[in-house]
């Protein structure tokens, strides 16, 4: 995989592996696109990766925090507007669809339109047209629609808060980023960059994590993700005068819940016990019936569907346990 697909999502796990194959697959795809996941997963970085590993790499990509365009503003933003078109419109504006023409659009945190301006963006996707607000004639863009969420657009659509239509309309081909906690060991590797990087730069090139920190990044939750990694890495790092930083003591927490986060660690540990146990279970089920899901989610007492869930979940794979059941074999 090229080093332009891969853009900055750094860590080694299976399940980062599988999301830099479907950016490839994807950005080969001149379609519209629906990066989702939690908050602080990267999927800014997603889109932009899609953006330069396809055949527009060499326009613009602009993107657009939905969340923070006003209600009354947003088709003005979009598609610009006309000179008078409204009160403090005293010069003609081009909009955000102009600006990305032949490029990618990235429409952040999606499900924070209003119905309203859902629609006119929707009008937009069928056809590639649009109007200027005050405008009388229709213009044409040639442009990519990335968008990304970290709200479930099917259930926001189920009640009526989402349009169904337009999100059939950008969820043509999908890429679900992990949390952090679903990413193996990636969090310590992660924690090491970040470090090694600020050392550089502040000239503490011997700066390590401590034991501590490694056991912290390993039974905490990270809500963040990997942003909220990032900070606290950073902030650990400025507060410590020693080569060896301890991140434990920097994540951020409510005042007066400093007490309260000892069980967290009990919660996280059980988790992670849980997960643990899942992973194995479904893992020697596939082995068991040779990557049979029907007859392994029977074994387990569960609908077909459910059982896939899991497996998915886990990153398991049931045409890797047929090979590995067929390896057993040909070794007897």
């Amino acid at each position: 995989m090229s080093a332009r697909f891969g853009f900055q999502l750094l860590g080694s796990s299976e399940s980062l592996a599988k999301v830099r194959t479907q950016i490839e697959r994807v950005a080969r795809v001149d379609a519209a696109v629906l990066v989702e996941g939690e908050t602080g997963t990267g999927k800014e970085m997603v889109a932009r990766a899609i953006h330069y590993g396809s055949k527009r790499a060499d326009r613009a990509f602009v993107p657009v925090n939905c969340g923070a365009l006003a209600e009354t503003l947003v088709e003005s933003e979009l598609f610009g507007h006309e000179r008078g078109a409204f009160t403090d419109a005293k010069v003609a504006s081009l909009g955000l669809v102009s600006e990305a023409g032949g490029g990618t659009l990235f429409l952040d945190e999606v499900d924070a339109l209003s119905l309203k301006a859902q629609a006119a963006l929707l009008r937009f996707l069928q056809d590639g047209s649009y109007r200027r607000v005050g405008g009388s004639s229709t213009k044409q863009s040639d442009v990519r629609i990335v968008v990304a969420s970290n709200a479930n657009l099917n259930e926001l659509a189920e009640a009526r808060r989402f349009r169904k239509d337009l999100l059939y309309r950008i969820n043509v081909l999908s890429v679900y980023l992990p949390t952090l906690r679903e990413r193996g060991d990636d969090g310590i590797e992660l924690a090491r960059i970040f470090l090694t990087r600020l050392g550089h730069h502040h000239g503490r090139p011997q700066v390590r994590l401590t034991p501590a920190s490694i056991a912290f990044i390993q039974s905490y939750t990270w809500p963040g993700n990997v942003r909220e990694l990032e900070n606290v890495v950073q902030r650990a790092f400025l507060l410590s005068d020693s080569n060896e930083v301890d991140i434990s003591q920097a994540v951020s927490q409510p005042r007066g819940e400093r007490s309260a986060a000892e069980p967290a660690v009990f919660r996280t540990a059980k988790q992670q016990a849980v997960k643990e146990f899942e992973r194995l279970y479904v893992s020697r089920l596939l082995m068991q019936t040779n990557g049979n899901l029907t007859q392994a989610a029977l074994i387990a007492g569960q609908d077909r569907s459910a059982f896939g869930r899991l497996v998915r979940k886990h990153s398991l794979s049931p045409s890797r346990a047929q090979a590995a059941t067929a390896a057993r074999a040909g070794e007897a």
